[in-house]
């Protein structure tokens, strides 16, 4: 079976129900709702109650994605979760996704691509599919980082918040589906993104709290020239294979890092006649549920059609890039 007839079957996602305005992050960071717009354009975020954890938010987005999809968990053969937020170093947060959804028949396994996670996620379900035809697979991105933030670094504490989004695969009628993904990785960078403790190399201890080692902590401008440097070739790369322009492209929806970065991004990689899709004005950035969150709010407002060309792209921490291309349709 031919990889291209394998695509998504149904998107959900899910975002707590409290709402942390700009001036409720300025207050705690220092600054001011005006800064925070003007160098990112996100106006609000969503947080998680103290009894949420990263395996409920995946479960929520999870449902969501079934039930529009039309399968039970029962159907599902493969769960796959990227997160780089888990409830806890054991067991895969998977696990604990089976559990909320009673999806027994599945095998289940965490990456940890951070951002571009949801990307290598659908790579990884198609392979799994197309080795097994008939199958299904639950791909879900899901991160908690409202509480590894360091609200006296600003520059990291006001973009960061909650979600999970989730997509089923599967077999699809041709023409539709995935055309194709490229992926990439610059470890030589990753410093650029990091949680330096409560691992192997720096274990949790009375020092490694007192330095805020288990702090989220980002290099912005190296983050943006990065992403900036790499990311319009790597679109290029994975267009010419598919054999399209990105003019030819009708959808993008990236990982939601900055609003000012991203529009830097579509114009260099060629994307202006492309509909972006944005969520981070009311959402931040999510991490690894930021393409998924996104590529469902686009689906429930009815904006993706039948026969459209849909690039996804992730790209962060590690650092990290993923894009695909998928031909939508009516059963994908």
């Amino acid at each position: 079976m031919s990889v291209a007839h394998i695509g998504i079957l149904g998107t959900g996602s899910y975002l707590p129900e409290t709402v942390v305005t700009n001036a409720e992050v300025a207050a705690r960071a220092g600054t001011t709702e005006e800064w925070i717009e003007s160098r990112t354009q996100i106006l609000n975020r969503r947080y998680a109650a103290p009894d949420e954890a990263t395996s409920d938010l995946a479960v929520r987005a999870a449902e969501r994605a079934l039930e529009a999809s039309g399968l039970s968990a029962g159907q599902i053969d493969y769960l796959i979760v990227s997160t780089s937020t888990p409830d806890s170093p054991q067991p895969p947060t998977a696990y604990h996704v089976q559990r909320g959804l009673n999806a027994y028949g599945a095998a289940c396994f965490d990456i940890n691509v951070v951002c571009s996670g949801f990307v290598y996620g659908l790579t990884l379900a198609r392979a799994l599919i197309t080795q097994r035809p008939g199958s299904r697979a639950l791909v879900i991105g899901a991160d908690l980082y409202s509480r590894s933030l360091d609200f006296s670094d600003r520059r990291t504490a006001v973009l960061l918040g909650d979600g999970a989004g989730a997509a089923v695969v599967g077999e699809v009628d041709a023409p539709h589906g995935f055309l194709d993904f490229e992926l990439g990785s610059r470890g030589d960078v990753h410093h650029l993104i990091r949680v330096e403790a409560g691992g192997s190399r720096l274990p949790a201890s009375v020092e490694t709290l007192e330095q805020g080692g288990h702090f989220f902590r980002m290099e912005g401008r190296g983050v943006r020239d990065f992403v900036l440097g790499h990311l319009p070739s790597f679109i290029d790369k994975l267009c010419a294979r598919a054999g399209v322009t990105p003019e030819q492209v009708d959808h993008f929806v990236p990982h939601q890092p900055n609003g000012v970065m991203l529009s830097q991004l579509v114009e260099q990689s060629g994307l202006n006649t492309a509909q972006t899709h944005r969520t981070l004005e009311q959402f931040g950035n999510t991490g690894s549920a930021s393409v998924p969150v996104t590529l469902d709010a686009a689906c429930r407002q009815g904006l993706i059609h039948d026969g459209d060309l849909v690039l996804l792209a992730g790209f962060g921490g590690g650092m990290s890039l993923g894009a695909g291309l998928i031909r939508w349709g009516a059963t994908a």
